[in-house]
């Protein structure tokens, strides 16, 4: 046999069969299903009237679409805004912070039970910037606030997950707005810890609640001051067993160190109290001290202008967000933008000047 004829197709001794056909890495049915099960699209009247009736259902889709980054969503999230806005306002905002091992969570459930059981309707949320990366904490208290989690009268939702303080903030105030229209008449904004997220969570509440721990080495515990001297109460928790006189001693302390801050614009004198969440101890007491925080407010007038201060400012919050994303989410300047970085990386172009050029080709658009 020649070589042409064993090149040919045939006459080749090595023969591979054709192997059987793999399958579709999509599952059609299951894509189907879903595509059948997908929520529906509702007018911006039926989201509104359902928040106005209290149904959670319409409540937690409607705070989806202010968390979403689509353009619709956000349309229709800011034209619910605006129509729920009218029936706002009317809660008591709170705001609640600590380290991490304060028992914010066992704190929040005494506390929450306690205002469900006297007829009020809770809504407790978290400002938590770095909930994309690590899951945030709110998720793991909805497992340890069962009883409060369950309750009918608590609405609790973990944070909108962003890349920026200033983002999850702003949404979080958002949905102060609709949890209020939906009938909510107090509201709890929890941080995760102790750090910058604090002064976004002061502007947007009309009471600053501080959770401290006793007998844990230095007694301010690396609190920055301007956050002890943004608290309108502070409670040491866990005040209980062993712990008790460690706590008193503690509360002290912190009475002493709040002398040395200058009076608060509010004309407050902040307290420093001492409970114990787990056994049911100086919670009422807690909760008296808000009461009479918000009377004596009323009556000299600076709650209202707190409130009117905290709008000014996140009208300004709003123009800052608004212009970033517009940035951002400008085509011309995203296929722009690695050049200009590598640039910056390879020491060809300094940061102030890449920055200064990409907002004159923006502008210049």
């Amino acid at each position: 046999m020649g070589n042409d004829d064993k090149n040919k197709p045939g006459n080749r001794s090595l023969h591979v069969n054709k192997g059987v056909e793999q399958p579709s890495p999509i599952n059609e049915d299951a894509l189907r299903k879903f595509r059948k099960k997908r929520k529906p699209r509702y007018t911006t009247k039926q989201y509104v009237d359902g928040i106005l009736k209290g149904e959670r259902t319409m409540l937690g889709r409607a705070i989806t679409l202010l968390e979403s980054s689509r353009g619709e969503d956000m349309e229709v999230g800011r034209q619910i805004i605006e129509k729920c806005l009218p029936y706002a306002g009317n809660s008591l905002r709170i705001g609640i912070t600590g380290v991490p091992g304060v028992g914010k969570s066992t704190f929040i459930e005494a506390l929450g039970n306690k205002i469900t059981g006297s007829g009020h309707n809770l809504a407790v949320l978290a400002v938590d910037p770095t909930s994309e990366r690590s899951g945030g904490s709110i998720m793991g208290d909805k497992t340890r606030m069962e009883k409060l989690a369950a309750d009918p009268r608590t609405f609790i939702r973990p944070s909108p997950s962003g890349d920026s303080l200033g983002g999850v903030a702003r949404k979080t105030r958002e949905t102060v707005v609709l949890c209020e229209a939906a009938g909510f008449d107090t509201i709890f904004i929890e941080t995760v810890g102790v750090g910058q997220s604090e002064t976004s969570v002061h502007s947007m509440v009309d009471f600053f609640l501080l959770l401290m721990l006793a007998g844990a080495g230095d007694e301010l515990q690396g609190i920055k001051r301007g956050i002890m001297e943004m608290a309108d109460a502070i409670a040491i928790t866990k005040a209980d067993g062993a712990n008790r006189s460690k706590a008193e001693m503690a509360q002290k302390e912190y009475q002493k160190a709040l002398h040395l801050f200058p009076p608060p614009d509010s004309g407050w004198s902040t307290r420093v109290l001492t409970c114990s969440a787990l056994h049911d101890e100086g919670i009422d007491r807690i909760w008296e001290s808000i009461h009479e925080y918000l009377h004596f407010t009323r009556q000299n007038g600076y709650f209202t202008q707190n409130r009117r201060e905290q709008a000014k400012y996140w009208m300004y919050e709003s123009i800052n967000q608004i212009l970033k994303d517009h940035f951002y989410q400008a085509d011309f300047i995203n296929k722009m933008l690695p050049q200009y970085e590598k640039e910056v990386l390879e020491g060809r172009k300094s940061s102030f000047l890449a920055a200064k050029q990409l907002l004159e080709i923006y502008y210049g658009k």
